[in-house]
């Protein structure tokens, strides 16, 4: 433990800078030991500095990756190297682990190699939130012509079919029955891409979401995930999230639900629902220089197969499912209503771990309905 927070004789004003900086740094030596980490290198990792000053870099990172490459180079060259778009996946960071990397030799020694990691995630994840609300904004209008267009003819076919009922045998009764059923079940899915076409404004309030959890974890322990195991890591501190309780408790409530599905038949299944204070996000206003901040996390985590390798880059568009029965609108509506609100939806998923992560805005004591709400959902 004599390496814990030893960067040479670096004084505290200095470990004070570094543990300012808005990136991951930490400083290891030719094997790999961690000698310092800084506060967003612990979130980082998932894991103070006491702990990491017991393991080493490999113990995180695969061994083939290209961050070992870089230090070597570093340490060969003693020179100052960047790279970018560097995938530094595994199962202990998670997957889409995408960074930039720069990597510096230590003054005066030789054995130290310090690492800034710059997350590229975020970026990339405002490009993947464009995309959703593109795929939405199709939906929308596709949702607006299917219910002017189909639910007429439909009901026209389902009237013929109960005519025709009356006076068919037995076996083409049959049939009529199914032309009924088949009938009500696409109107079923009209009705349910017109929510995408509703634009009214979003009635917005102070909303406790812990309340909201609590409440789509009883509705589902007594429905769709009884017998699952749902544990809560909540911060007690958090303040009320600035949205409409109804649309959240409809995004977890399929959020939820999809996690039920995912572990369902596991003997070791759980899901865990999570929140925390993440302060750095922010958005800008399209069309103005305003900034909005997205300091609350919101996490629905399931121990599933997880989502696979050909869907998960496309797991919001509408009509994407692994599901045989399943319509592929669910998490579509869940990405719409988490953009109306202005906030973001993220899933990070590989076998045995899924994550579906929302930042959404706080609410702010001095907000009133004169002010302008910020709207980036399906309008764009």
């Amino acid at each position: 433990m004599n390496n814990v927070y030893e960067v040479m004789s670096a004084t505290a004003a200095q470990m004070k800078i570094l543990n300012a900086l808005p990136h991951p740094v930490v400083v290891v030596d030719r094997d790999g030991r961690f000698h310092f980490a800084n506060s967003d290198a612990e979130q980082f990792f998932s894991a103070g500095m006491a702990y990491l000053a017991k393991r080493r870099l490999q113990d995180f990172v695969p061994a083939d990756s290209p961050l070992f490459a870089l230090i070597e180079q570093v340490r060969t060259e003693n020179s100052r190297i960047s790279e970018y778009r560097v995938d530094v996946s595994s199962p202990r960071l998670g997957s889409e682990r995408m960074v930039d990397l720069y990597v510096s030799p230590l003054p005066d020694n030789p054995d130290l190699v310090v690492v800034m990691v710059q997350l590229r995630s975020i970026a990339d994840k405002m490009d993947r939130q464009l995309t959703h609300r593109s795929a939405a904004r199709s939906v929308t209008g596709l949702a607006a012509m299917l219910a002017h267009e189909i639910r007429n003819p439909l009901s026209g076919i389902k009237g013929a079919a109960q005519l025709l009922a009356t006076n068919a045998s037995d076996e083409d009764r049959g049939l009529t029955r199914l032309i009924q059923e088949e009938s009500d079940r696409i109107v079923k899915l009209v009705d349910r891409m017109e929510v995408f076409s509703d634009q009214r404004p979003i009635e917005r309030s102070a909303v406790n979401i812990h309340s909201v959890l609590e409440h789509v974890k009883t509705l589902g322990k007594n429905g769709f995930a009884r017998g699952a195991r749902i544990s809560e890591l909540y911060d007690p501190s958090l303040p009320a999230v600035f949205a409409n309780r109804d649309q959240l408790v409809q995004v977890f409530l399929n959020l939820l639900k999809n996690a039920a599905e995912a572990v369902h038949g596991r003997e070791d299944g759980e899901i865990k629902l999570m929140t925390a204070f993440r302060p750095g996000v922010r958005l800008s206003v399209p069309g103005t220089k305003d900034r909005v901040t997205l300091p609350l996390e919101f996490c629905v985590e399931d121990n599933g197969d997880g989502v696979p390798d050909d869907i998960r880059e496309y797991i919001f568009d509408p009509f994407v499912t692994t599901k045989p029965s399943g319509s592929g609108l669910g998490l579509a509506l869940v990405a719409k209503i988490v953009g109306d609100h202005g906030g973001v939806i993220e899933c990070d998923s590989q076998p045995g771990h899924t994550v579906f992560r929302i930042l959404m805005p706080a609410w702010r004591e001095e907000a009133s309905e004169a002010e302008p709400q910020y709207n980036f959902g399906s309008e764009g």
